[in-house]
């Protein structure tokens, strides 16, 4: 992480470490980063730390903000410059950031249970059928679990609440099973009546 080590005497050789975001540099103890020295104002500048480095603004501060001797409003910081606050002298040790992202274990999925009927139960609502599977990561899920979100043109979009992907309602073998038996039936009597026009 960033860090400024304060040089002048009476410090004890006080490292300072910046957080990421905006870092508040003052002699009031309210701030994030509190020097307490009669040269450096109340609010005297702004750290600001991201993935591009350190930038400083100075906040119209009394006595002014240096960059190895050089008086600036607002500029980059690199490492080995000396920043000066009033007569508080700072080394800049580093200006990098290091995000680290934690890895998140997720548990390995229980078999689903399947129903007499070939339905399959929630995983995480036992009591309920599960009525939508994901099409990107296949979990089951009940109405209770999927995340709607209605779209332009009153359309409503059905979520995995896993991967947020797009979910697509489950059919039941038996219902699939009646479908076709319809159609097929539908099929034979449209065959038998669509010539059926008596002839003039």
């Amino acid at each position: 992480m960033a860090r400024l080590a304060i040089k002048s005497e009476g410090f004890g050789n006080r490292v300072i470490s910046l957080s990421l975001g905006v870092n508040r540099v003052g002699r009031d103890e309210e701030y994030e980063i509190c020097i307490d020295h009669e040269t450096v104002s109340t609010l005297h500048c702004e750290l600001t730390l991201s993935d591009d480095g350190v930038y400083v603004h100075d906040c119209n501060s009394t006595n002014g903000t240096f960059i190895n001797g050089e008086p600036v409003m607002e500029a980059w910081l690199d490492p080995g410059q000396i920043l000066s606050l009033g007569e508080v002298e700072l080394l800049v040790e580093s200006t990098e950031v290091n995000i680290s992202i934690p890895k998140i274990e997720r548990e390995t999925p229980k078999p689903p249970v399947v129903l007499p009927d070939g339905g399959i139960v929630c995983p995480r609502h036992p009591e309920q059928r599960a009525t939508y599977q994901c099409t990107v990561c296949h979990e089951a899920m009940c109405s209770g679990c999927v995340r709607m979100l209605r779209i332009k043109g009153g359309k409503t979009l059905i979520l995995c609440c896993i991967c947020h992907q797009k979910c697509e309602r489950i059919v039941s073998k038996k219902a699939e099973a009646k479908k076709t038996f319809l159609g097929r039936l539908q099929e034979t009597v449209r065959l038998k009546f669509g010539h059926s026009n008596p002839k003039k």
